[in-house]
Order: structure tokens, then sequence, then C-alpha cells
């Protein structure tokens, strides 16, 4: 099973306003449908299976089968080839790229360092409405987050962020933190 946000997720994690813990809306922002259930609980934790109960029963979660596109998710590019297994180096593996979807996930990310600085950099992403900003604001959190918490996960952060960005944004970021 690897489980999908629903919109309902999608809004909880943009809106912060659904009663989710720090936890769940790790767990949801990790739940990208290419992620089986035993690397979501390598990745979470033992309790990741319970939690996933949980949001599928709360309407956050769609369970889907390996290789399933739900029916109320737009079609994505069919993958060039399966997600790898994370073993420190990243195999490039085509994956639905947006400009909202790394937005949402810094946004995240910023939101569990519970750090002042981190608190005004999500405000400040949050209110971005033109690309530009946006894209302004991704760099100026990627350049702080090494202070916020370790520099190697920032790295895995901003590579995380390379995967999910418009390949039109990426060259910016490809050498920021390096």
């Amino acid at each position: 099973m690897q489980p999908r946000k629903t919109d309902l997720a999608r809004t909880a994690l943009q809106a912060h306003r659904a009663p989710l813990d720090m936890r769940q809306r790790r767990l949801l922002i990790l739940c990208d449908g290419q992620r089986d259930l035993p690397q979501l609980t390598a990745l979470v934790g033992a309790e990741a299976s319970a939690m996933v109960i949980q949001l599928i029963q709360a309407g956050y979660l769609v369970s889907a089968p390996p290789g399933a596109t739900p029916a109320s998710t737009p079609a994505a590019p069919a993958p060039v080839a399966a997600a790898p297994v994370r073993t420190g180096v990243a195999a490039p593996v085509e994956r639905r790229r947006s400009l909202v979807a790394a937005r949402i996930y810094l946004l995240g990310i910023l939101e569990l360092q519970r750090h002042p600085r981190a608190a005004a950099l999500f405000h400040a992403l949050q209110q971005a409405r033109s690309d530009a900003d946006v894209i302004n604001g991704l760099h100026t959190a990627l350049e702080a987050l090494p202070a916020l918490t370790s520099p190697g996960y920032a790295e895995r952060v901003r590579q995380r962020l390379l995967e999910v960005l418009p390949e039109a944004h990426s060259a910016g970021f490809a050498h920021s933190m390096a």
C-alpha cells in the first residue's frame, strides 16, 4: 500500500488549521504515493501504520495499491522507473514537479523547526503570491535552514526540493548551500 494525500490533506497542510499534530503533518508530507508502508515506518517510526489508518479514516489519505492512480487525483505522467530505495545516492526518477508542491514541502519543513526565524520564513513564504516571490522565499529559507538544523538535514531538504521543483526553476537551487 502506498498512501496518497487527498484534497482535504493538501488543504490542511497549506492552511495549517486542521487538527493535526506535528507527527501527523510530517506523515502527510511524506505520503506522496511513492512510498509504501515499510518505507514510511522507517522514516517516521513504528507508529506510522496506526497513524496511516487514522488519517485514512479521517479522510486525509487514500489507500492506493502500488502503481494505482486514484480517480480523484489528476492523471500524472507515468514514472520512468520504479522509485529507488534510498541508499544515499539519488537515482533520477520522473515525478510530477510543481512550484506549489515545492512551496508546500518547504512550508512543512519550516513549521517543524519551531524556531522564531523559521516561523518568520514560514510566514513570508506563505504570504508569497507571485512565482518570483515564491522562488525568493524558497531561496531565503534554504539559505537559513543550516543554521536552524544540521547541515546534513538541510542538504536532504534541498535535494528533495530539487526533486519537486519544475526544471525551469531548479537550476538556481542546484548549487545553493554547496
